[in-house]
């Protein structure tokens, strides 16, 4: 999906129609695979090894249909900077998008 570099939208800080900036929301900051309560530490430490019923570590049972991913593609996440204020707001509902790309209006 091709979003313009700029738009012209309402700004919820001017109270009026002004150019705004649009940007790609990232995702954030992701937790370490060794915080604590972590699979992944757990593994490490040497859990789920040895005699007798292993509780939460023992056999699985095959993953369900139902726990399956079933949703092939992400909301998107725009930011909206007014070029007036400068303040950021976010859109409401985003739309289904494979892969955004922002770009550069044509004249």
């Amino acid at each position: 999906m091709k979003i313009p570099k700029t738009l012209k939208r309402f700004c919820p800080y001017c109270r009026k129609r002004t150019e705004h900036k649009v940007s790609d929301v990232s995702s954030g900051h992701k937790r370490s695979s060794l915080k604590r309560g972590s699979m992944e530490r757990a593994k490490k430490r040497g859990k789920g090894r040895g005699k007798g019923n292993l509780g939460k570590w023992g056999s699985k049972p095959a993953v369900t249909k139902w726990k399956r991913k079933t949703k092939t593609t992400k909301k998107t996440n725009l930011l909206y900077t007014c070029q007036v204020c400068k303040k950021s707001h976010q859109q409401k509902k985003g739309k289904r998008t494979g892969k955004l790309q922002i770009e550069e209006k044509r004249s």
